[in-house]
């Protein structure tokens, strides 16, 4: 037969609602900033479990925070990311909840580059923000203009390259360094840069512009949910314009196939708000042959003795150049702590003890 209405499929319980979060993630359909990579193959049951506990209970909250908005589960999904280890809004999902709202007369967003001072002010600035707009970079801006259908309210918001670049997001590097494979080995170098302030400036600028004049004009309909891009400043992921990765921190370690233990390393406790001792050599006689020797084995030696100096070392260099807890915690993912020293509670505590350090210089105990 034809016809019927389409609908959305809408979970009335906690039941029904982990039940469709189950089923996403088991079909690989979750965004993989609610569930994170998934574990290595040969990983043990119990680090699938984990993964998919939490995977499944984040993909829940989502569809309940998305419910709370008036948004069906899947536009959910496709509208929220977690930042910091909150729910956020991708710049088109704030607007689409503002005008499924029905509070909404108009949304309209645009761009303009170096407007004179009578297209500002009729586009709908006040006369006190265009007087201070002298410069090319303050008068090139993106801007959104709302109008709330129940009130008759008007909001207009500019976001200018000045702002950009006192905020640390404008980036007009073709390249930038990050990490490539050469001969089958991850290293530093050039690489194109993918930042979206340097791909998409006029798009970021409209969607900065949008988040500011939404959610201040409908703040009681978008509840204290924040656009994807505040987010990131709130969580201090922003762009960095540092060309060189952070100095090489040395980690020796003993002979394998026995890492060190946490224990051993009388420096952890007192490393810099950088997270890293810059010499923990001296700790172990002999080790640096050891480590000459291991380091002919491709990689860190699968498939024979493991490296455990060029793992850590590298792992060291990776976290100094995570400049956000979310960055710490996507390089724990990349190099797969969990599923790597499952059954080696030495080295486990040992890199719980590195990360921690790290976390530290983003959240120090005077920050309160």
């Amino acid at each position: 037969m034809v016809g019927g209405a389409i609908s959305a499929i809408i979970p009335q319980s906690i039941e029904e609602t982990w039940r469709l979060s189950t089923m996403i993630v088991e079909a690989g359909l979750a965004p993989q900033a609610l569930v994170g990579r998934e574990p290595a193959e040969d990983a043990g049951d119990a680090i699938w479990n984990r993964w998919g506990k939490k995977g499944t209970s984040a993909v829940a909250i989502v569809i309940m925070s998305g419910a709370e908005l008036g948004l069906p589960p899947m536009v959910a999904l496709r509208s929220f990311t977690v930042i910091g280890g909150k729910p956020a809004l991708y710049g088109d999902g704030l607007i689409n909840v503002v005008r499924k709202s029905g509070r909404a007369k108009s949304v309209e967003l645009g761009y303009l580059r170096d407007a004179t001072k009578e297209a500002l002010l009729n586009l709908g600035l006040s006369k006190d923000v265009v007087a201070q707009m002298n410069t090319v970079d303050e008068r090139t801006i993106g801007w959104c203009k709302a109008v709330r259908a129940d009130t008759g309210e008007m909001k207009v918001e500019a976001y200018s390259v000045a702002d950009a670049k006192q905020a640390g997001l404008w980036d007009e590097r073709p390249t930038r360094r990050g990490t490539t494979w050469i001969d089958g080995k991850k290293v530093w170098g050039e690489v194109p840069n993918d930042s979206s302030w340097f791909r998409h400036p006029k798009r970021m600028k409209q969607w900065r512009a949008g988040g500011f004049c939404l959610r201040e004009l409908f703040g009681d309909v978008l509840g204290g949910v924040r656009d994807e891009f505040e987010a990131r400043e709130i969580a201090g992921d922003l762009i960095e314009h540092d060309d060189e990765p952070a100095p090489k921190a040395r980690l020796i370690p003993p002979s394998p196939p026995k890492p060190p233990s946490p224990d051993a390393l009388s420096g952890i406790d007192t490393i810099p708000d950088n997270g890293f001792d810059k010499d923990m050599a001296g700790e172990h006689d002999g080790a640096e042959a050891a480590e000459e020797e291991q380091e002919q084995a491709a990689d860190y030696g699968e498939g024979k003795a493991f490296n455990y100096g060029k793992f850590f070392e590298d792992f060291q260099i990776a976290l100094a150049g995570a400049k956000s807890a979310v960055a710490v915690e996507e390089v724990w993912t990349e190099f797969d702590v969990g599923a790597r020293f499952e059954n080696d509670d030495s080295s486990r505590q040992l890199a719980d003890r590195i990360k921690a350090r790290r976390l530290a210089a983003f959240n120090p105990p005077s920050a309160g």
